[in-house]
């Protein structure tokens, strides 16, 4: 994995997985220095870990979290689990049989992207890929809706997404993009080998390169009146489906 600049995040959750899974991650730690239980286990995990966090007061993690919702925690890290684009060739040239990619094309909302990665991590999906330009960051409001999911999965921002997409049919991926005008239901397909989930923006969808670059082009069935999901719950749906038909094979 690439070098990454550090990056700030907070909140207990995610905190917690971070010292958990990432703990050789984390550069700087500040904690609540008021008597609050809830933080007993972040100071105890930290010193397992022997990373000696900093007692501060509420307004200075006020600052520090720049008035986010801190929980009484902050943190710094250093990402290990962030790809260069140049390692991705690579990458994928290693992945198992039944690997599943997600490439989210062009989500803005950073609750919704940090859903997506939530979602992503929990289904077992290798690799996330995203736009580098009109997409959301791994900001500190994306990674605490991830609740820890953003410091596991491996990410790659790439400048290109129809080359993106043909790397991946060139190592094996089966497309898939997801489109309210599809014809044919997602839940009727088969899934197996190397998949790649295309989910689209919040408000286009995909966009018209990504379209055509795909292999394929399915939808959810709507039951009731409102005509489209939100972004993340789709993904939520697709990427469980996937991971429903691979235990069953």
């Amino acid at each position: 994995m690439s070098a990454h600049s550090a990056q700030r995040l907070f909140g207990l959750q995610v905190v917690n997985n971070l010292l958990q899974y990432k703990a050789h991650t984390v550069r700087s730690l500040w904690i609540d220095s008021s008597s609050n239980p809830r933080l007993a286990g972040i100071a105890e995990s930290a010193e397992r870990a022997g990373i000696k966090a900093q007692q501060v007061n509420e307004s200075t993690l006020k600052k520090l979290a720049k008035g986010g919702f801190h929980q009484g925690v902050v943190a710094d890290i250093s990402p290990d689990n962030i790809l260069a684009q140049q390692q991705l060739e690579q990458v994928l040239a290693e992945m198992g049989d039944d690997a599943t990619v997600l490439l989210l094309d062009g989500v803005q909302d950073p609750h919704n992207l940090g859903a997506c990665l939530r979602s992503a991590e929990a289904a077992g999906v290798a690799l996330v890929m995203m736009p580098k330009d009109r997409a959301a960051d791994l900001t500190p409001v994306a990674r605490r809706a991830a609740c820890g999911a953003a410091e596991l999965l491996p990410v790659c921002r790439v400048t290109n997404v129809a080359r993106a997409i043909r790397s991946c049919q060139q190592h094996g991926f089966w497309v898939i993009g997801t489109s309210d005008a599809a014809d044919k239901i997602f839940y009727n397909e088969k899934y197996t080998g190397k998949i790649m989930l295309v989910m689209g923006s919040e408000g286009d969808g995909m966009r018209r390169l990504t379209m055509q670059s795909c292999d394929q082009l399915l939808s959810l069935p709507m039951a009731g009146k409102v005509s489209s999901l939100n972004v993340s719950v789709a993904t939520g749906i697709c990427l469980f489906e996937i991971q429903r038909q691979r235990l069953q094979s």
